[in-house]
């Protein structure tokens, strides 16, 4: 087991020693560390090798901006690959692998890549691959396929668990550093209900990286005591281990809280939660980003940012190097120099750009101004630098700062522009934020510690104010002075070899420098032609500085040249966060039928219908196959009786003076001359005059009416009429419900359907055909006195009813409609038989109103009124909608009766080639019927209403069956529907 070197104090608790796995060796770490400290601690300076160039690849940052540490995280279906070391937070017995190597990491294979390089250069996908033609799929997509993408799946089911969530605040932090925190203590002191979020397991953003003072405490122990003071207020919520990855609209925010990824024993709680966060004020603390410099070969391990190797150092006690130099164009990376020198490590040099600087320098501390490094040495660790003045100096690590970048993200989601700010040589926030939107501290560009507090505390007041809250004064905390002074150096062109800017895509200097010259001038484009910043870290160290570059190839300002989009996510989000519960079994709400008990104790093998689980058909015993089982079914529902639980279809109350309006606005047939206790049939259609959806509506009172949708667009019917009573017609007096779930609804249906319904209706109510004829709504009393409301309807070409009962009742409704029926031999029916009897009748279900298709194609022109405006009723008038030539609705039968009929057959005429061309129409729905003995179908097929008798070719190629069909009527049963009004 290899163990941790020295460490030099830090946050970490070393009591608390914790074992860990890299590459299956073992290694040793604390409480309060992440992977990369363990890592560095431990030694481990190779961790990774580069997309393209398979170089070695070390830590480079400390937090979300990392480019190179990306890690295989656990095993099997827990593997997670891509995974950042230095956001993983420690925990005993973590397993963690190097990825995008061939063979091992010290010894990669494809590192020959880097030796081809000259042939890799900036879009060689776009112009490599092009010929010879036959080469890509035997040759060259094969190849990309096996070497391309960073890190493997196990293409197992994922076994975590995640969950989504809802938070609403007042005021919503992003970033618990400095400014965050002290926004967060004013607002939350005022009474404000505060959500401040932050990526860290450890708030203190900086404060825990540095030594700095704020009121004479240490500044981590100072953000201990704010972070304890927020968790003590009920009315502030801090999400630690939670990024905010995207602002949309309404001041609704995007987050991804880590609940468990930091513990060993999980027990089925929720790894990760999605947070959708309602605000009404936001406040952007999120820091900001340290950039590096371009100079030859500045890729290699132990090369990184100041500020991080600082924050190994002051956080978790770890130094990154024994003797670290520092190349630098601010004040940053002398504190780096300075803390280092402090610890007793070898600082050999300080190289800065400049020509001078404002931090007091040790004495002693060898520096170099107006200095530039020009090459480096060392292949799995970094060896010795090459000045520009010729002297080589020998170090095992490089600290470089090329300055900070204001995380400006989450202000940008909305396309707000950033602005170029010189004196701090980056990009801040525009001026055109969101509304509701605040920026404070070094997102905003501030990046000493007291404009971070000061600008935080100001803000937090203002919001606070402007949400009605009486904020209590606070005085400013005392800090030490910092020197933040920068001097633009983006570049050293001095040196021979490649200079990096992206590390992860391996993305030189001489790239933009090609893609220019090639014609790529715009930021955008630069992007995409070269890869840059376009994986896991989205170029937070390398794009402003490739900006810089290109800015100077075009002779443009960089504000001339511009920025990338910012789009969501800020960091990679699991895509398992974004289903929470909702997958497997959990993928939608189950819905089960009242009579689902019932059902299954009786035989019922059930099938998803939309949401709904529904009895496909009820077996008996010796029933081998299902044709078996649905023959008998439709034969005897045809001969007797049967009885269909058809609660699914959607029900919506509608009540209001103006109810009748609104229906006669929303159906395209006429509902105005409907009377109290009577049914119509009515049609919908969008705007653009494409039917969507049929049903029955009953008038119940004079302002009362109960609509009844298919099953499969209930909810999208609902959702249309609510804009529609809304937004198009606001002033009218109508109100909706969904009553779906409140009533069981059966369907009898068969001859003897009165005379099953007549032995549990009270004897005072009549519904003989003269009482109670077709299309006629009642509300009768049952069982003596229970409460039943009955519909004289029909779907299957019967005489049949609707009878619905109270939910609770439905189970036992249903045994009670079956024990009535015995003497009928009557029979409980599924959605196959149900399928089978509607298209026997010719009813159009989901595979006719498929979306495309309009009321003159379903032979239901007549149904849409000319005498009155509804939704959809002009633009169905359209003539392209409404040619002559046009598909029509028909029924089709095979010639010879043998054949199977099969959904999805296209039509042709005898002797034609079968192509796109000749293409006549499709077969829409298909069943066996046995009432006529053969098979039967619905389609489409253009001029059919003129073409009854005609003959032709039903081609399914899919199944590779052909035969001839007749085109004959629709209403394949009982066309005059005698039976249904009898």
């Amino acid at each position: 087991m290899r163990r941790s070197t020295q460490r030099f104090g830090g946050l970490i608790d070393h009591h608390s020693m914790l074992s860990f796995t890299f590459n299956s060796c073992k290694m040793t770490g604390y409480k309060g560390d992440t992977l990369a400290s363990a890592l560095l601690a431990n030694g481990q300076k190779l961790v990774g090798r580069s997309f393209k160039y398979h170089r070695p690849r070390g830590i480079f940052g400390i937090g979300s901006e990392e480019p190179n540490a990306l890690m295989h995280l656990h095993q099997g279906a827990h593997g997670e690959p891509n995974t950042r070391a230095t956001t993983v937070e420690l925990f005993d017995g973590l397993k963690a692998h190097s990825q995008n190597h061939l063979f091992s990491l010290n010894y990669d294979l494809l590192a020959i890549n880097d030796f081809l390089s000259p042939f890799f250069s900036a879009g060689f996908y776009y112009k490599t691959f092009m010929w010879p033609k036959a080469f890509w799929e035997k040759l060259y997509e094969p190849l990309i396929r096996s070497t391309a993408g960073l890190g493997t799946l196990s293409i197992l089911p994922d076994p975590d668990c995640y969950d989504n969530g809802y938070l609403h605040c007042d005021l919503l932090i992003v970033g618990a550093g400095p400014a965050g925190l002290a926004a967060a203590i004013v607002a939350g002191r005022a009474g404000a209900r505060v959500l401040i979020a932050d990526e860290d397991f450890l708030p203190g953003g900086r404060l825990n990286f540095e030594n700095l003072l704020i009121n004479e405490l240490p500044g981590n122990e100072w953000a201990a005591l704010m972070a304890a003071e927020l968790d003590s207020m009920d009315n502030v919520q801090l999400l630690r281990r939670t990024t905010v990855f995207g602002a949309y609209d309404h001041g609704i925010f995007g987050a991804i809280e880590r609940r468990t990824d930091h513990l060993k024993e999980v027990n089925d709680k929720p790894r990760q939660v999605l947070w959708r966060i309602y605000s009404k004020r936001s406040l952007i603390c999120a820091g900001a980003t340290e950039r590096s410099i371009a100079f030859p070969s500045n890729d290699r391990p132990n090369i990184m940012l100041a500020g991080a190797a600082r924050g190994y150092l002051n956080r978790f006690g770890v130094a990154v190097g024994k003797r670290t130099a520092i190349f630098t164009n601010n004040d940053n990376g002398w504190l780096t120099a300075i803390d280092y020198s402090n610890q007793g490590l070898e600082v050999p040099i300080v190289i800065d750009t400049r020509n001078s600087s404002s931090v007091n320098i040790p004495d002693g501390m060898k520096h170099k101004f107006g200095g530039r490094v020009i090459n480096t040495k060392g292949r799995r660790n970094v060896q010795s630098i090459l000045l520009a003045d010729g002297r080589a100096v020998k170090i095992d690590c490089l600290a470089v700062s090329g300055g900070w970048s204001p995380n400006i993200h989450l202000t940008c989601h909305k396309r707000n522009k950033p602005i170029w700010n010189n004196q701090i040589v980056a990009f801040v926030p525009g001026s055109d934020l969101d509304q509701g939107m605040s920026v404070a501290g070094a997102a905003n560009g501030s990046l000493d510690l007291s404009s971070c507090l000061k600008e935080g505390i100001a803000a937090a007041e203002m919001i606070a104010h402007d949400l009605g809250y009486n904020p209590l004064p606070v005085s400013l905390p005392k800090t030490n002075r910092e020197q933040v002074s920068i001097s633009a150096f983006w570049h050293v062109k001095e040196g021979i070899g490649r200079a990096w800017l992206d590390l992860q895509n391996d993305v030189t200097v001489d790239d933009i420098e090609q893609a220019h010259t090639e014609g790529f001038q715009v930021a955008e484009h630069i992007k995409r032609y070269t890869t840059l910043g376009m994986a896991t870290d989205q170029g937070k160290t390398s794009n402003v500085m490739s900006l810089a570059i290109l800015s100077s190839i075009t002779g443009k300002s960089i504000e001339e040249t511009g920025t990338t989009i910012y789009r969501p996510p800020y960091t990679p989000v699991t895509i398992g966060a974004f289903a929470g519960r909702s997958r497997s079994k959990n993928f939608r709400p189950l819905r089960r039928i009242p009579s689902h008990n019932w059902a299954e104790s009786n035989g019922a093998e059930f099938i998803e219908v939309g949401n709904w689980l529904r009895p496909q058909w009820y077996r008996k015993r010796g029933e081998e196959h299902w044709r078996q089982i649905v023959d008998r079914e439709v034969s005897t529902t045809r001969k007797s009786v049967g009885i269909c639980d058809v609660t699914t279809l959607g029900k919506i109350d509608i009540q209001g003076r103006d109810a009748n309006k609104f229906l006669n606005k929303v159906y395209a047939n006429g509902f105005q001359t409907l009377q109290v206790g009577k049914i119509r049939y009515g049609l919908m259609l969008r705007e653009d005059g494409i039917v969507y959806d049929d049903g029955t509506t009953a008038r119940l009172a004079e302002n009362h009416y109960l609509m009844t949708t298919t099953t499969a667009n209930a909810g999208l019917v609902f959702r249309q009429l609510e804009f529609a009573r809304q937004c198009l017609w606001p002033r009218m007096d109508v109100h909706l419900i969904s009553v779906t779930d409140g009533w069981a609804q059966f369907a009898v249906a068969g001859p003897n359907s009165r005379k099953l319904l007549q032995k549990l209706i009270d004897p005072c109510h009549a519904i003989t055909n003269e009482a109670f004829p077709f299309m006629t709504y009642g509300e009768f009393t049952i069982c003596g006195g229970a409460t039943a409301r009955l519909f004289r309807i029909s779907f299957s070409g019967e005489l049949a009813y609707e009878i619905a009962v109270p939910a609770r009742l439905g189970n036992s409704m249903m045994a009670l409609l079956m024990d009535a029926g015995k003497e009928f031999n009557a029979v409980p029916y599924g959605t196959e038989a149900l399928g089978v009897m509607r298209i026997e009748k010719g009813h159009i279900a989901g595979n006719e109103l498929d979306g495309r298709t309009t009321a003159n194609q379903l032979g239901l022109e007549r149904m849409i009124s000319k005498k009155k405006d509804s939704i959809g009723s002009i633009l169905s008038q359209r003539p392209g909608v409404n040619e002559k030539d046009d598909f029509r609705l028909m029924g089709f039968r095979p010639v010879d009766k043998s054949n199977y009929i099969s959904a999805g057959a296209h039509f042709f005429e005898n002797g034609v080639e079968m192509n796109l061309e000749n293409d006549q129409g499709w077969m829409s729905s298909a069943a066996y019927s046995p009432t006529l003995g053969h098979s039967i179908g619905l389609g489409f097929i253009k001029r059919g209403n003129s073409r009854i008798g005609e003959k032709v070719i039903a081609a399914d190629p899919l199944r590779g069956q052909k035969f001839s069909v007749e085109i004959i009527s629709s209403h394949f049963f009982d066309p005059d529907g005698e039976r249904l009004r009898g």
